[in-house]
């Protein structure tokens, strides 16, 4: 009689065969929202490789995703925590901490010997997916960094930064800044390794110190050499720190195990609670039930629990996109006349436009961000030259990198982000009520009245909502983001998910992939939940209808007809009679808004400030990041990063940490507030000096006045 070991879980399903308690087969595959699927593959190589055989051989099933599949292959179902712990009691008796991390949910298990046996305390953290290897995973893919590269990066001997791992999506705002602001690739995934560690630790033990010997369980710690050294170098120090015995005959590093098979813990310890029990009532049951569920049962689960699909079965995109969206054509660069141009530096990507004086546009560029914001300034430049752009006339500049930018480029008319998108927005649609500007990383609403924002909502702390959330889950099912729209319009019904939370929101994508929902109708019901999102949760509007009839949706999540689709309907659901318009440049149009404001501010007669393409490829610059940069002003200690340019007149930093001469200007970055802009308390006393000065050369004579009258 042969075991099997099967563990269907939130990423990939393992599973391993036993016969007299060796492993004669096991294999892993990622099921990308097909769980059922993809154990029933197994099972049916389980039968052809291994000798699997119905009414004869044993089963046992755990793992996220065991619950529809157990009952239908008459598998013992197993939970997770106790296969885990089975696993380790068997294998390793002298293990008294586990840490085993999954692709979405972490758990850590205390193995303390009592008089009375083995006492085992748990700790999860499901809810959040910091520190999973879908984390580590997500943030290697936006630095370009490949699975291969990925399992070979070190953590020893890297210089480490801050970066946050209590959420995903804080962290990757970390990532961000730090790639933005030029540091090593390497260095950042050794930050994120060490993250990792430091929040099962702080986390996941409640203050219990982690004894040796320690076991390293899961995919990431079996396969991210990094982790491994993370590991090992954070419990070595603990140890040395708490005064923690060895165990006689052993060095520390020799007390920190990460099997070669750790992947495959939760199944060998469902095969060894199997050997416990009475075989019989686990007997394999073969595929028939599985088969039947996966053709038709699950449908029709669907069919009753689901909703109704973004757009009818058989609908073609291209039929969508004539409905909905219209692409504005430039008319080329080679038209001559005065060229204005507009850029905005989002979050995720650059953006550029070119108008003429007539305010047609010229040209327009749409690029994701490279990290950097001055090679992200070069590439958009470059890119114009080859567009024929060769004679600015005007520059306007929006976005994050506004204000980093706007002095090393020489901007003309440096743009209020809410005002370069309302003037790009209003160019077409003067009557506007309310422009809703989607970004990677920002939702922002403004509501218009007589042609001027009159109030607006941003929500720029929260993933929900967003284009990077969409572009992540896209990623995760192997998708580019080009190919969402046309994934989400293949699904005939989707789950219905819950608004809020990015975080709350995979799980409960989670909880629907357990269902038998797949990649293209979870894709659906994620665009047709984001309007919730946007209006309900973001911008807190009970009543649709104060908001007014006309809308404009712009910014470059809704480049992705399935959101403008979802958009649409949310909107004429509340307010049956709205004219809802897409800008045609969606994704560029706050650049052309910086654009047309260029335009608009320029005399005719003085030239630029711009300081011309020539010069700007060949900027130098150079970046620090390092203890010497780090905020001291608040307990946050942002980690910022200096950038130093070379520019006429730069003032140079002689009195700093990191001094430069005259001819380089500093501008920083990572910081969060205001106050991070100061250097340190050096820097602070020459304000406050320069300030002193200026005030007894230019007295201010109403305070004279007000010090007079009140002596």
């Amino acid at each position: 009689m042969k075991v099997v070991g099967l563990d269907i879980g939130s990423t990939t399903v393992k599973a391993v065969v036993m016969d007299e308690g060796k492993i004669i087969w096991r294999d892993y595959q990622r099921h990308n929202t097909r769980q059922a699927e993809t154990a029933r593959q197994l099972l049916h190589a389980m039968e052809q490789e291994a000798g699997l055989k119905p009414g004869r051989d044993a089963i046992a099933i755990t793992g996220s995703g065991s619950g529809p599949v157990a009952p239908l292959i008459q598998g013992a179902q197993v939970q997770e925590v106790v296969a885990v712990a089975a696993a380790v009691e068997k294998l390793h008796p002298d293990v008294r901490f586990v840490s085993e991390i999954g692709g979405e949910d972490m758990k850590t298990i205390f193995f303390t010997p009592t008089p009375a046996g083995v006492a085992k305390q748990v700790y999860m953290q499901s809810a959040c997916s910091g520190g999973t290897g879908t984390f580590i995973e997500k943030s290697a893919r936006k630095l370009g960094i490949t699975g291969d590269q990925l399992a070979e990066m070190p953590y020893e001997g890297v210089s480490l930064h801050k970066v946050s791992s209590k959420c995903g999506i804080f962290a990757e705002a970390d990532s961000n800044s730090l790639l933005k602001a030029g540091v090593p690739r390497e260095e950042i995934i050794a930050s994120l390794f060490d993250a990792v560690v430091q929040q099962n630790l702080a986390t996941l033990t409640k203050g219990n110190t982690p004894n040796p010997v320690v076991l390293l369980l899961g995919g990431p710690n079996m396969f991210f050499r990094g982790l491994r050294e993370a590991w090992r170098h954070h419990l070595e120090d603990l140890w040395r720190k708490r005064d923690v015995e060895i165990p006689e005959g052993m060095a520390p590093a020799d007390c920190i195990l990460a099997p070669e098979d750790a992947l495959y813990y939760a199944c060998l310890g469902c095969a060894e609670t199997v050997a416990r029990q009475s075989r019989d009532a686990v007997l394999y049951d073969g595929l028939e039930q599985l088969d039947w569920w996966i053709d038709e049962g699950q449908n029709e689960a669907k069919a009753k629990d689901g909703r109704k699909a973004l757009v009818e079965p058989g609908t073609r995109e291209e039929d969508i996109r004539a409905r909905f969206k219209t692409h504005l054509q430039p008319i080329g660069a080679a038209s001559g006349g005065k060229a204005y141009v507009g850029c905005d530096f989002g979050s995720t990507t650059v953006k550029a436009v070119v108008v003429s004086e007539d305010c047609e546009v010229l040209s327009s560029i749409y690029h994701q961000s490279i990290g950097n914001p001055i090679e992200d300034a070069k590439s958009l430049f470059d890119a114009l030259l080859q567009d024929g752009v060769t004679d600015v006339a005007g520059l306007g500049i929006t976005g994050y990198g506004k204000d980093l930018l706007k002095d090393i480029l020489g901007a003309d008319v440096p743009v209020v982000e809410t005002v370069a998108h309302a003037a790009g927005a209003l160019h077409f649609f003067p009557e506007a009520d309310a422009i809703c500007d989607v970004g990677g990383c920002d939702v922002k609403i403004m509501l218009l009245r007589q042609g001027t924002v009159a109030d607006f909502r941003l929500n720029s702390q929260c993933s929900s909502g967003n284009g990077a959330f969409l572009q992540g889950i896209a990623e995760r099912y192997g998708f580019e983001l080009d190919e969402y729209a046309d994934k989400a319009f293949q699904a005939n019904s989707m789950p219905d998910l819950m608004m809020g939370c990015g975080v709350f929101l995979q799980s409960d994508i989670v909880n629907q992939q357990r269902k038998g929902w797949k990649a293209e109708e979870i894709m659906a019901a994620l665009a047709s939940v984001l309007p919730l999102n946007v209006w309900v949760y973001a911008g807190q509007f009970q009543n649709l209808k104060s908001v007014g009839r006309k809308f404009v949706l712009q910014g470059g999540t809704h480049r992705n007809l399935a959101v403008v689709k979802a958009q649409v309907d949310f909107i004429r659901s509340k307010v049956p009679d709205a004219e809802i318009e897409t800008h045609p440049m969606a994704g560029e149009a706050g650049a052309f808004g910086a654009a047309l404001l260029a335009a608009q501010n320029a005399d005719g007669v003085s030239p630029s400030n711009f300081i011309g393409f020539d010069r700007l490829q060949s900027l130098e610059y150079s970046t620090t990041t390092d203890k010497r940069t780090t905020c001291r002003w608040c307990a946050v200690n942002c980690q910022r990063a200096f950038i130093d340019v070379r520019v006429d007149g730069g003032k140079g930093r002689p009195k700093s940490k990191v001094p430069v001469g005259e001819g380089w200007e500093r501008v920083i970055t990572g910081n969060s507030c205001q106050r991070g802009l100061i250097e340190d308390a050096v820097e602070y006393r020459t304000r406050q000096e320069q300030i002193t000065e200026a005030k007894n050369a230019h007295p201010n004579t109403a305070e004279r006045v007000r010090e007079e009258a009140f002596r």
